[in-house]
């Protein structure tokens, strides 16, 4: 049978996550909903990064098996179907075992942190107005290279073969009076003081990993722990010693890589 991969972005304020739960709406619930009313099918959809409640995506997938001729021709009717701060960006077909999931070979993430109220950043950056050492948080970014245990940074309950994740990259980056693309607001940009984005790239996440190494970041920034600290806080493999503290609204899955 046939296999798709549907290409989409979204903004995840609204939703209780990516994938479909019982008794909360999310992307997946919305994006089927408006595949069976335009094909008048139902589809089963196979997501391939989960995002938690309130994450937002430039950038996620599903695929799914089916006869039905779907592609790049029908994405205007979808997407009139959808709410709209969901969109269909493409829809290919790939070979019958192509996998959007097990085929991923990397993720990026960005996480962002205003420090001047703003209301049109509210629901897309963490907003933090207090003295952070950035220089000290860019140490810890670097740091973290150095490591592939992450399970200090999983949240609890976490059903996974293994906590090991391969690091690409992470690094701060701080946009300071210069123009900062506000993330959702298409060729909209503004004169932002002190704002940071996060960046981390990896061959897997765990449940709220980036959320953690945010937070856990900002704590040293804060200079309430040291960079000894931190080191301690990943070599511990312990979740209770990290900060998780983060607001899932800061948090934006980038791009879903594959070979």
């Amino acid at each position: 049978m046939p296999r798709f991969f549907i290409e989409l972005c979204y903004q995840g304020t609204a939703y209780h996550g990516f994938q479909v739960q019982e008794n909360a709406n999310t992307v997946q619930a919305e994006l089927s909903k408006a595949l069976t009313i335009f094909y008048r099918e139902n589809f089963e959809l196979t997501g391939s990064s989960r995002t938690d409640a309130g994450v937002h995506a430039l950038q996620n997938y599903f695929h799914v098996d089916t006869t039905i001729d779907i592609n790049d021709k029908h994405i205007y009717n979808i997407n009139a179907l959808l709410p709209p701060d969901i969109a269909v960006r493409s829809i290919r077909e790939v070979g019958a075992t192509a996998h959007c999931r097990f085929d991923a070979v990397a993720r990026s993430y960005s996480y962002h942190i205003y420090r001047e109220k703003d209301p049109f950043m509210r629901d897309r950056a963490w907003f933090y107005p207090y003295p952070l050492d950035i220089s000290l948080m860019q140490e810890a970014a670097e740091m973290i290279k150095e490591y592939r245990d992450f399970t200090s940074f999983s949240k609890r309950n976490t059903q996974v073969y293994t906590f090991n994740c391969d690091i690409i990259e992470s690094r701060w980056e701080e946009f300071e009076g210069e123009s900062y693309k506000v993330e959702g607001i298409r060729n909209r940009t503004r004169e932002h003081m002190g704002v940071l984005v996060y960046h981390v790239k990896a061959n897997r996440f765990l449940r709220g990993m980036v959320r953690g190494l945010v937070a856990t970041m900002v704590k040293l920034g804060r200079k309430q722990i040291d960079l000894s600290e931190f080191r301690h806080i990943i070599e511990a493999k312990d979740c209770t010693k990290a900060d998780f503290s983060s607001p899932p609204h800061g948090l934006c899955l980038e791009r879903v890589w594959f070979l």
